[in-house]
């Protein structure tokens, strides 16, 4: 039997980054606010099965991993470490538990009302909410965001049962560590999860369809990254494609990999198979139809400039839009939108958007990459420091990488930033809003920058694109 509930001025579809935080946005603008997801705990994908449990295991390995072979270079000898996987996956469960909780309070502060159930589409203001018991309610708003996010991309000869062929979320969840995994894709996901296991002792090998790890970075770095994962231990296997997994008696897995443009098959046993090869949007229990919405050729929802869909009052934001699959960029759309609704004029520079890989060391990135600003034809000045030239990278032992401007030659706006290094994911900040202001590398030059700080290479960087770097 279906209740109906009472109204609301807006219904955000999904509890993740883009629907949460556009939830809290249009409380605090006033407006009574339900939000609705399957799940019971809050936070969504990024929050109980990516962005922060990966972090947490990326984390704890990485502190596994400097017992067992770097903290003797600081003069602390610990003797060598065991590994309590047990506990490990104990504290990144924690970690996440701690943080839905959070989410929580504050969706009471602001008066949020949480749903939780499957909401599907009656009209362009109703949705029915299943729940888990199967019983119905019906709730009604005069607008409604989809904020439903996205999920792993189904690949061929690939069966995931989240056991012995898993995706992230199985990654997550391994109660022992493989003697041999192998990753598909070498994407975000993949090198941070493959990352991980190697850490904790296994053999990794990451099969990636294209001839380049991550190939939308600038390639200089996505090199560089390639190099350093590889003198770490990790195996890669470019140009190559899986066309099949087989489970064998003994318990192992048979995988097929041939060549990404056909040719002779070949045959790798490993204990867990990692299928992590891109996303895809999450919409198909909307009902779509019943309100007259469709997808694009690639799945996705077409939105204008307030993120408003071919239906009125019905708006969508974050991976069921297409663009970079971030849960940053979510979060922006979702203040925009709700902005928006409420007669603001709201912006977001898609350029000053970051991305990170949290792999040893980091890569992050914004703005276009050389590759980019070649195929337009633009004229450009490149500037770079290596963190070997930093005095706080060399007294942290952690030397690795370099800081890439690029800037207009005529103007000197910077254009991208690429970063290198442990700490890129910090530093991509500054790089970010400098983009946001159209800064060029002279403002950033100018800058003072504190000593000793991995920072100053960022300084150093903008002035190698003025050709008057100090430091080296």
């Amino acid at each position: 039997m279906t209740k109906k509930n009472k109204s609301f001025d807006l219904i955000v579809i999904g509890a993740g980054p883009g629907g949460y935080v556009a939830a809290i946005r249009a409380a605090q603008l006033g407006l009574s606010v339900a939000c609705v997801d399957k799940r019971p705990e809050l936070g969504g994908t990024c929050l109980n099965e990516g962005c922060i449990p990966s972090k947490a295991l990326l984390q704890s390995s990485f502190k596994y991993e400097e017992a067992l072979t770097h903290l003797s270079d600081h003069g602390v000898d610990v003797g060598k470490p065991k590994l309590n996987l047990k506990k490990m996956i104990e504290r990144k469960n924690k970690v996440v538990e701690d943080l839905t909780k959070g989410i929580s309070f504050l969706f009471k502060k602001n008066k949020i009302t949480f749903v939780e159930g499957l909401a599907s589409f009656e009209s362009a203001t109703s949705l029915k909410i299943t729940k888990s018991d199967g019983a119905t309610d019906q709730i009604e708003a005069s607008k409604i965001l989809i904020a439903t996010g996205s999920v792993p991309t189904d690949l061929p000869g690939i069966e995931i049962d989240e056991k012995q062929v898993v995706s992230s979320t199985g990654a997550l969840m391994l109660d022992k560590v493989p003697d041999h995994l192998i990753v598909v894709g070498g994407g975000y996901i993949g090198l941070e999860m493959g990352s991980v296991w190697r850490r904790l002792g296994s053999k990794v090998t990451v099969v990636e369809y294209f001839d380049s790890i991550v190939p939308a970075l600038d390639r200089e770095v996505a090199t560089s990254l390639y190099k350093s994962l590889k003198t770490q231990g990790i195996e890669f296997q470019l140009s190559t494609k899986v066309t099949s997994v087989k489970k064998q008696k003994k318990g192992s897995l048979e995988v097929h990999l041939e060549p990404a443009e056909g040719g002779k098959v070949q045959k790798v046993a490993c204990d867990v198979l990692l299928s992590c090869a891109g996303r895809k949007p999450y919409t198909d229990t909307l009902g779509l139809d019943k309100i007259g919405l469709s997808l694009t050729d690639k799945g996705f929802l077409e939105v204008n400039d307030s993120f408003e869909t071919a239906v009125q009052g019905v708006y969508a934001i974050g991976d069921v839009i297409g663009g970079a699959m971030l849960a940053h960029k979510a979060e922006e759309e979702g203040v925009a939108a709700v902005e928006g609704m409420v007669g603001q004029k709201p912006h977001i520079n898609y350029q000053a958007i970051p991305a990170v890989i949290y792999t040893h060391p980091e890569v992050a990135s914004v703005g276009k990459t050389q590759e980019q600003l070649t195929s337009e034809g633009a004229d450009f000045n490149v500037g770079k420091f290596p963190f070997t030239a930093n005095g706080r990278a060399r007294a942290n032992g952690d030397m690795e990488g370099f800081v890439k401007i690029l800037a207009d030659k005529k103007t000197d706006e910077i254009y991208g930033v690429h970063i290198l290094h442990a700490e890129a994911g910090t530093m991509i900040a500054e790089a970010a809003l400098a983009l946001e202001y159209r800064a060029s590398s002279e403002d950033i030059a100018r800058t003072s920058h504190a000593h000793p700080t991995v920072n100053e290479s960022m300084k150093e960087a903008a002035l190698s694109v003025l050709k008057r770097t100090i430091h080296v």
